[in-house]
């Protein structure tokens, strides 16, 4: 009878500390994490840096409890799976052809359900003035949403300060010291960045990186790569709900669902 005392208090007591043990948050996905989907339009066919995303995964797991996809996905603009995740990574280093009415209709629906998109421009002078990708991107976002126009947004906003504390923004290049957004429903849906972001973060398969970074060098590349972290915690805490990452994107997708259930 003792015995049989002692071995359920050790079953009990086993089972109370496995409880007590942090676990992971179930995220958005059947791979769960961030993942920083590239986004295609007209014939692109990948990122302007196409090692960057994978990195910035990387650096989001070393530096983080954050999951992260460390393959990241694609996504084309008039793909109905568009609306999978909450996050998309459109960068680019020549100009962008307009839109089609698929495209635009593909991102209103992102949009609508509270998406968040990354715009990086690699193709933006060492000044930062913006490239023929950036100049043409606000372009066609413009059409995307006419309602809205992008802000200037800096140090202040909680992208600089979600995970590290940080007074500017920089890139491949330093650039301008903000960003620029369109801010809908009191959140920034479009990021500019006039920077090379990715530029900053694509590292080769020998583990070279692949861009200089100017004027700073390796303590501009670190603050980038900040920047990026950044703003991945910014997509995954913005849509934070019962300790499930994304899911008002999730719910928000369901409710326009034409098979969802009543």
């Amino acid at each position: 009878m003792r015995r049989s005392y002692l071995v359920v208090v050790f079953m009990l007591t086993v089972v109370g500390m496995a409880l007590l043990i942090p676990q992971p948050a179930r995220a958005f996905g059947d791979a769960g994490g961030f993942d920083p989907r590239i986004l295609l339009t007209g014939s692109q066919t990948n990122a302007a840096r196409p090692s960057a995303p994978g990195r910035w995964s990387w650096e989001l797991v070393q530096r983080t409890s954050a999951p992260a996809r460390l393959r990241p996905s694609q996504v084309h603009a008039s793909d109905a799976a568009i609306t999978d995740g909450p996050f998309l990574y459109w960068s680019g280093d020549a100009s962008v052809p307009a839109l089609t009415s698929a495209e635009i209709a593909g991102l209103r629906r992102f949009f609508a359900l509270g998406g968040v998109m990354l715009v990086d421009d690699a193709g933006v002078s060492n000044e930062g003035a913006p490239g023929a990708f950036g100049t043409s991107a606000r372009r066609e976002i413009a059409r995307v949403l006419p309602d809205s126009a992008p802000i200037t947004i800096g140090a202040d906003h909680v992208v600089f300060r979600t995970f590290y504390l940080l007074r500017r923004a920089e890139g491949r290049i330093a650039g301008p010291k903000t960003l620029e957004a369109i801010v809908r429903g009191g959140s920034a849906q479009v990021i500019f960045s006039s920077h090379d972001l990715g530029g900053a973060l694509a590292r080769g398969p020998t583990g070279m990186w692949e861009q200089p970074v100017i004027p700073g060098g390796d303590v501009q590349r670190e603050r980038a790569i900040r920047l990026a972290v950044n703003v991945a915690m910014y997509v995954l805490c913005s849509n934070y709900k019962d300790d499930q990452v994304h899911a008002p994107f999730l719910m928000r997708r369901r409710a326009l669902s034409p098979h969802s259930e009543p």
